[in-house]
């Protein structure tokens, strides 16, 4: 008897908590987006833009604010706030910074496994409470991925919370950065992958990088059957070329004050300067770069000088700087000098316009993405050097046209020995000519044709 009554029992019990959740979200809840343009009576299409990254080094999702802002929309950019955003960011009126707390650093004593954990129940807490409460809720919430954990999860949350719709921008994948470092069969490794393609299926309407990551999101393992658009990174107005000998004198002059001296021979052509913009990481495997400048530099027959400017912050970054005095000390750089940079945004807009040939070291985890990097290059009228050992590779740099693809450090030095001579000088020439006409396509552009009209901005 006791049994037959111990199941009605359960059912009523969880009928009576279901009755109790279901009053503290009604009266606790979060508010609703009430379907009209911008909700809360605005008239404006609202869009929070959310990535879990450092809003001045994430230029993909500093361009959607932008453009969203620039038809009128209202915008909320989340993010951390560790260097300084774009300024156009920070004076648009219809942008609100909203930066969130970056997590603590991982303790060198304290295991991976353990400290994982913890920092994306922080994360979730702070992004739980700012999407749900503190902001009100928007149109759209337009999220970056990678990171995928836990922005998917709380964004799709989120999303169903507040009648909101969710539009997932595709950059990479991450659980093939994660596997870049931890290894395929990594415990973690698998989660984060089952993790993606589970809650990468939640969004309303998805961007991506390429054409390649759009036909591979359709397929097993993710399955993706909502609307998906490839939307090309394409560079802001901010990147132009530089033409004029006075105005390439005044800006190498301001942005690399050490290397005044140099100056006039960059100007001459008889230094060449090279820049390469990296994060320090192991997917940006800078001993190629290093290795290449080793062997130019000790190639016979009198190569020309080249000042090597590397811009970026990143956890190798002392490590290489060790390696690169050592190299120094020991004199295998001879006709090469390498020296290091954090820019303002604008700064190195310009020194890329400037420029005599750009680096690219960029290894795809995916197979799929593209570096960002090079699209800045390409508007600022810069060719590229650019490693091409994935897939995507060819929609973005076109061998001989606007650029030339390596594998090696040895092909890399190869490369820089031909287009970096006097008699390279009509073949990088025409590689220029090529970068400006992939450069002449700018975000806006892309951005209107595509992204503005799903969100009803642009006609």
């Amino acid at each position: 008897m006791a049994g037959a009554l111990l199941y009605p029992l359960i059912l009523l019990g969880l009928c009576i908590l279901g009755l109790f959740a279901w009053i503290l979200y009604l009266i606790f809840g979060p508010s609703q987006y009430d379907g009209s343009p911008a909700g809360s009576g605005t008239g404006l299409v609202s869009v929070h833009v959310l990535v879990l990254g450092d809003i001045g080094r994430s230029p993909r999702m500093t361009y959607h604010a932008l453009s969203v802002a620039k038809h009128g929309g209202k915008v909320n950019l989340i993010g951390y706030l560790e260097t300084s955003p774009h300024p156009d960011v920070v004076n648009n009126p219809n942008i609100t910074l909203n930066p969130i707390p970056a997590p603590p650093r991982k303790p060198d004593s304290l295991p991976f496994l353990l400290f994982a954990p913890w920092k994306v129940l922080y994360q979730v807490y702070h992004l739980f409470f700012l999407l749900a409460y503190t902001l009100e809720p928007a149109q759209w919430i337009l999220v970056q991925n990678p990171p995928s954990i836990p922005t998917l999860a709380i964004a799709s949350l989120i999303c169903q919370l507040r009648n909101t719709k969710l539009m997932i921008d595709w950059h990479n994948y991450g659980w093939t950065i994660l596997a870049s470092t931890r290894g395929p069969r990594h415990p973690l490794v698998r989660i984060s992958k089952l993790y993606e393609c589970l809650f990468g299926r939640l969004g309303s309407f998805h961007l991506t990088v390429t054409h390649a990551m759009a036909r591979q999101l359709r397929r097993a393992p993710y399955s993706i059957k909502r609307e998906m658009l490839p939307v090309h990174d394409r560079p802001a107005a901010i990147f132009r070329p530089v033409s004029s000998p006075s105005a390439r004198e005044s800006i190498l002059q301001r942005v690399l004050p050490a290397e005044k001296g140099l100056v006039p021979r960059i100007l001459d052509g008889s230094m060449r300067l090279i820049v390469s913009s990296t994060s320090w990481t192991p997917d940006e495997d800078f001993s190629i770069l290093l290795d290449a400048l080793t062997r130019y530099a000790s190639a016979a027959g009198g190569l020309t000088p080249i000042l090597a400017v590397i811009t970026g912050k990143g956890p190798q970054k002392e490590m290489y700087l060790e390696r690169i005095a050592e190299l120094t000390r020991a004199g295998r750089l001879p006709n090469v000098r390498i020296v290091t940079a954090f820019l303002p945004f604008p700064d190195y807009a310009a020194l890329l316009a400037c420029a005599d040939l750009g680096i690219c070291l960029h290894m795809s985890s995916s197979g799929v993405d593209l570096p960002m990097k090079v699209v800045d290059m390409f508007g600022a009228g810069l060719p590229v050097a650019a490693y091409s050992g994935y897939e995507s590779f060819g929609e973005l740099v076109k061998e001989g046209s606007n650029g030339r693809g390596f594998k090696t450090a040895e092909e890399l030095a190869e490369i820089l020995a031909r287009l970096l001579s006097p008699e390279g000088q009509t073949e990088l020439e025409t590689l220029r000519r090529g970068a400006v006409r992939e450069g002449s396509r700018r975000w806006d552009e892309e951005w209107d044709a595509k992204v503005g009209v799903i969100m009803g901005l642009t006609t």
